[in-house]
């Protein structure tokens, strides 16, 4: 049996798990969440924790057992506490600030990009360098992070880009006389 599927999912204080026949809705102090789920996962809530069993023991039976057991963890922490993706800007003169309901971007091209910050996710700007990206839903939280980081990656030459906190960038020597 999966290891992870076999474990109980605690519902928190202040959180309701709701079971439809082919949705979980999982509502909390940050907002509500929900998931569509296969017939052949059964879930089932008692005494404050979320319990998954599969139907059979085959392979796509297995995988599912897991992913829907880690999907719905990451929605009961999403509704209490939230997700956040931390990123940074560098190089000289590469900013980066919230107009709006738009993300401006000023990375040493010819124009600043404009990107437009999706429902449901919060960005802060912090001394035009530093961005946070909040929300409630673990999978847009990462994809947007994702997707401002896909506007200039950080290059292996000079380090210039944008990065997650944290991320190391492997660095290359440039060209040699010789």
């Amino acid at each position: 049996m999966s290891r992870i599927g076999r474990s109980p999912v605690a519902i928190e204080k202040g959180v309701e798990v709701k079971i439809d026949p082919t949705t979980v809705r999982v509502k909390g102090p940050k907002g509500e969440l929900a998931q569509d789920y296969s017939p052949r996962v059964k879930i089932e809530v008692n005494d404050g924790q979320v319990l998954l069993t599969r139907a059979t023991d085959n392979k796509n039976d297995r995988a599912l057992h897991g992913t829907y057991r880690a999907l719905i963890a990451n929605m009961v922490t999403g509704v209490t506490r939230g997700y956040t993706r931390d990123l940074e800007i560098q190089g000289v003169g590469y900013r980066a600030a919230v107009q709006g309901k738009k993300l401006v971007l000023s990375l040493g091209k010819s124009h600043p990009i404009e990107m437009d910050i999706p429902a449901g996710i919060e960005i802060a700007v912090d001394r035009n360098t530093k961005i946070k990206v909040t929300g409630i839903d673990k999978q847009i939280v990462g994809q947007v992070a994702a997707n401002i980081r896909a506007y200039y990656p950080p290059e292996p030459y000079l380090g210039k880009g944008i990065r997650y906190v944290g991320e190391h960038v492997r660095r290359k020597a440039g060209k040699t006389v010789g």
